[in-house]
Order: C-alpha cells, then structure tokens, then sequence
C-alpha cells in the first residue's frame, strides 16, 4: 500500500511541478489526436451527412462495411498502415514509418468511421423529420445535407469531441506505426504502456491521470452541450410567435 501511495504522491508532484518529460509527452499525445480528429472530421463530417440523405443502389452494403470499421481492432489498422508505409510497402518512399505523420494517418483511419457513422444517424434522423419538406421546395440531396447539416450543428459538434475522444485513448496502432520512440513518437497510452513495464509507475501514473482527466473534461462537455441543446430547443418551442399586424 505505501508503495502505491507513493507512486500517486509522485505523481501528483509531476504533474504540478510541470515535468518536461511528461508536458512533452502530453502535449505531443494532443497534437496527434488533435491533428488526426481535424483530418477524420473533414471528410467524415461531410461523408456522414451526404450518406444520411442519399439514396442509391448499394447503400445497405456500404453502412454495412462501415459499422463493421467501428469493430476492427486498432492493431490491424496499424499492422495495415505499417504495411503499406514500410520499405518494401507501396508508401514506403514516403519515409512516414515511426514518425509523428504515421501516428496522425493512424488515428485518422480509425476516427473517420466514428464521425462519419455518427453523423450519418445525426442526418438520417434529421431527414425523417424535415427531408420531405426540404424536397418539396426543391433542395436536391446535397444541398438536403448540408442544410440538415446545419441545423443539427450542435449533435455535430458532439461528434466532433467525442471523435477526439476516441484518437487520444487509441494506443495499439500508434504503437505499431509510431514504435514509441522517445522524444519522437511516445504519446500518453503509448508510454504508460512502457513505462508500466518497466516499473517507473509514478510516470505512468502521471500520465494516466492526465489522460482520465482530458477524457472526463470531453464528456462533461458532450453532456454540458447536449442538455444546452435541451434547454435551447425547449425555449424556442415555448417562444411565443410574433405576428406583424398591417394597418
């Protein structure tokens, strides 16, 4: 027990006291997950909301295929990446293998499912509700997106941190195309991982509180926005209408 309680005191101490080891870790861990969110939610944002209104041949098959993705396991995305980025791989030339860049194509892959499953059901939802009356005056399916896009802006941003959520507690493909190198490519789950192996529990300790508490400050914010959202809907339902009177 005193071993523990000394590992969570030092801990603590790193934590406060700012440990440059353990600042460069953590903020490298935020720019990878924050870099990789930005790519997924850019295509995935859009990908969702074209799928959500779409209707064509083949449809069930593809969401098929991609709520299957939202089950593959983070170590065959990155045996796949690390495949394909390796000196005998087809991207090999790129020279991207155990470097900031894999970590980021890494992470994007397996976020993009999320947002892009996501917003597909935030639309489809949303165009059961108004898409017959978005058609009726003429809004072609992507133009339907985008203004459903729009107004569900607000779940959207829900996607958007809950995606982030996801890429910074990702670690078995970050492991695989990153290698964990020191100073290059260790982020948070990554290093309390090696850290644990090697016994340094105070550093993997550390880490594992900042990364509880960055995941804990994200779904605080899911669940501050989806009751604003509550709150912002209810207000405008209960708004009175005002009429203008033509004298």
């Amino acid at each position: 027990m005193s071993t523990f309680v000394d590992s969570v005191d030092t801990a603590l101490h790193l934590i406060t006291s700012l440990d440059a080891d353990l600042m460069t870790i953590v903020g490298r861990s935020l720019s990878v997950s924050a870099t990789a969110c930005v790519l997924a939610c850019s295509l995935g944002l859009l990908l969702g909301a074209w799928l959500g209104v779409a209707r064509f041949v083949g449809r069930s098959v593809l969401l098929t295929l991609l709520n299957t993705m939202l089950a593959v396991p983070s170590v065959v995305v990155g045996l796949v990446i690390y495949l394909l980025l390796s000196r005998s791989g087809p991207l090999g030339f790129l020279g991207w293998l155990f470097s900031f860049k894999a970590m980021v194509v890494a992470q994007t892959l397996l976020v993009l499912p999320v947002a892009t499953a996501l917003t597909r059901q935030a639309i489809e939802d949303a165009e059961n509700l108004h898409g017959e009356q978005l058609q009726s005056l003429g809004a072609s399916p992507l133009m339907r997106s985008l203004l459903l896009a729009w107004d569900e802006r607000y779940a959207l941003l829900t996607v958007v941190i809950a995606s982030f959520g996801r890429a910074i507690s990702e670690v078995g493909a970050v492991m695989i195309v990153g290698g964990n190198v020191d100073g290059f490519t260790r982020v948070m789950t990554t290093a309390i991982a090696l850290e644990t192996s090697k016994g340094d529990l105070p550093l993997a300790l550390g880490l594992g509180i900042v990364l509880l508490s960055v995941v804990l400050v994200l779904n605080m914010l899911i669940t501050l926005l989806s009751r604003w959202r509550v709150a912002h809907e209810a207000t405008s339902l209960s708004a009175p209408a005002q009429v203008t009177v033509v004298v």
